[in-house]
């Protein structure tokens, strides 16, 4: 009965991959899109980006995934989760519990993946931005309020009630589904126009790592030219960081506790120096010349020492999804220092990434890959094997079985 409803909730069939258990084990799929809307466009997906989000939910790491899974995007929500669940059991009333129940459950059936590129279809009859033909994303989101103080001033990522890409209700009750797939259908106000001369594959982590970078950096004010930043850790995220200050013109120390990484910093991305953080000689060479650092790292690890990395007025950004870490008050308080948090950025935030990665040749460093190797690929991403981004060959490997 729940297949059925996948497949026919929606005029328009579509075909994906998805996770049916927590085994994470992605097969063919058969589901529905709805049809083109007066303002949506349709795009063929020709590439979709892996994170590493995609792995968790497909494992159900967090506990909160229901099957079946459709990669697209959720990262969003996992990196907010706890929050989410703070805000809905700030007040130890039963009803915001069971808000806080619904809301899981709301998150669990979903086709992966939120870096989605492809090339328009169809438009609806009131489209105004883009036309058959033109080559598009999607990203984090497909929908929001578009009336709150967020949504007002562009910033659609902090609207409380933005829509995901994939894995959550959409307005008329049916689920969103993401990336692992060959069509998808999104309101014009979501959908990004990718340059000319910027290569799709290439283009699509932008999207979500691409943005999540560029956005603190632009917010935060660390977007000067002559700046010394740090970025921690050199992954997915670490990579686009470090292209993206560099672009603006900034020094940068890449910070990172794989001693093997120096050469591929310095060399290939273009870093200006290379810090060991278990070293600490290196780290004490490097205390107090700091003036913001991008904090990538997703696992637990002490933030005192970049801290002292920092000048007085520094601001250290948290981007990497950690539960909890331990935080020094003293050095914040006697440095005017600043610890802060970032999401993606807003729709009109993620255009301007997207043209600025394209006038300056930012792109992510990739390794494509057919759609059924994506199991073979998610267990190399459990490994960290993959520098620095999976994207998929939607358009030319993803066939349907019906």
């Amino acid at each position: 009965m729940a297949a059925l409803q996948h497949e026919f909730e929606h005029p328009n069939k579509a075909f994906g991959w998805a996770a049916r258990d927590s085994t994470g084990f992605l097969s063919p799929f058969n589901f529905s899109r709805r049809e083109t809307g007066e303002k949506d466009v349709t795009l063929k997906i020709l590439y979709c980006g892996i994170c590493h989000t995609d792995l968790h939910l497909s494992r159900n790491d967090f506990g909160v995934s229901i099957y079946p899974l459709v990669p697209g995007y959720l990262s969003f929500l996992i990196h907010s989760i706890e929050k989410l669940k703070w805000i809905f059991l700030c007040s130890v009333s039963e009803i915001n519990n069971q808000r806080y129940q619904l809301l899981r459950k709301s998150l669990m059936i979903m086709i992966y993946r939120h870096e989605i590129v492809g090339e328009v279809t169809e438009v609806g009859s009131k489209v105004e931005k883009f036309k058959i033909g033109d080559k598009v994303g999607v990203g984090t989101m497909v929908d929001s309020c578009r009336s709150c103080q967020s949504c007002v001033d562009n910033l659609e990522s902090y609207c409380p009630k933005k829509i995901p890409t994939y894995g959550f209700k959409n307005v008329d009750g049916t689920t969103t589904y993401g990336g692992f797939s060959d069509t998808m259908v999104a309101h014009e106000d979501f959908v990004i126009r990718i340059p000319h001369g910027l290569p799709l594959d290439a283009a699509a982590p932008l999207l979500c790592a691409g943005i999540t970078v560029y956005s603190p950096l632009r917010y935060f004010g660390l977007d000067k030219p002559g700046l010394h930043l740090a970025v921690v850790g050199l992954g997915g995220l670490g990579h686009l960081a470090v292209k993206f200050a560099k672009a603006f013109g900034a020094k940068v120390t890449v910070v990172s506790t794989s001693p093997h990484k120096k050469k591929e910093a310095l060399e290939n991305l273009g870093a200006d120096s290379f810090v060991i953080s278990t070293d600490q000689d290196q780290m004490q060479g490097v205390i107090g010349t700091m003036d913001g650092i991008i904090d990538t790292i997703s696992a637990d690890h002490p933030l005192l020492h970049l801290l002292g990395m920092l000048k007085s007025h520094g601001k250290l950004v948290l981007v990497g999804a950690v539960a909890k870490l331990e935080l020094p008050v003293f050095p914040l308080i006697m440095g005017r220092k600043i610890v802060a948090g970032s999401s993606v950025g807003g729709l009109k935030e993620t255009q301007e990434m997207i043209d600025f990665a394209a006038h300056h040749n930012v792109k992510a460093d990739i390794e494509v890959i057919p759609v059924d190797y994506i199991n073979t690929a998610m267990d190399r991403l459990h490994k960290a094997d993959v520098k620095y981004r999976f994207v998929i060959d939607i358009g030319n490997t993803l066939k349907s079985s019906s």
